[in-house]
């Protein structure tokens, strides 16, 4: 679920309204929510989510700023749990986006991840970023390759020793930074997402 413009259903308190102001042709004007822009304004919004979905957070819901998750291993479970979660929205009198919001699925992407019955896995769209990428030719591209290896980085073991040759190449002072290591390395990397690791709930009791 979405909350709909998230940071402006946070009422400024009265004695900082005046710190909002701004000025147009027709006057002097202040903001009586709070606005996007404020230096506090996410660690703000994140902590009334926390405060109001403390019982619930890490057992029937995930809550990131104005992203929140509600899950159940039973669909009959879900129902009940997303009861309680618009309860306490009501509670709180906080709206939602509606078109930004799905209900009932066995799997979504969260955070940048997809999240399925499973656990969490790598989203598709990222892991064909790179392996449609072609051996990077210039500094840039190398670059380019390091960010979206960075995007995987949990999915991928040793991912320290996995991109070491691409980090290699960065430091070099020559203008021939690609180098067989790197091409060995970016080969193997591209091998090794085409069937990435799931990231998955450990069982009570389950030898690790």
């Amino acid at each position: 679920m979405d909350a709909y413009s998230g940071y402006n259903q946070i009422m400024m308190h009265e004695d900082d309204k005046a710190k909002t102001s701004f000025i147009i042709e027709r006057g002097t004007y202040c903001y009586k929510v709070m606005p996007f822009g404020l230096k506090n304004a996410g660690a703000t919004y994140q902590r009334l989510v926390n405060k109001i979905f403390k019982e619930q957070i890490g057992k029937t819901m995930e809550v990131y700023v104005d992203d929140m998750l509600v899950k159940a291993p039973e669909r009959a479970d879900h129902i009940e749990n997303l009861a309680e979660a618009f309860s306490i929205l009501r509670k709180y009198n906080m709206k939602l986006n509606s078109s930004k919001c799905t209900f009932g699925v066995s799997s979504g992407r969260f955070l940048g991840y997809l999240v399925t019955q499973r656990g969490i896995e790598a989203h598709p769209n990222q892991i064909k970023a790179i392996l449609n990428m072609k051996s990077p030719a210039t500094t840039k591209e190398i670059q380019s390759l390091t960010g979206r290896a960075a995007t995987l980085n949990r999915f991928l073991s040793r991912s320290t020793d996995k991109c070491r040759p691409f980090f290699k190449a960065l430091k070099k002072g020559h203008k021939d930074k690609w180098d067989d290591e790197c091409e060995v390395a970016f080969q193997n990397l591209k091998t090794y997402l085409t069937s990435p690791p799931l990231l998955s709930k450990p069982i009570p009791g389950e030898d690790l």
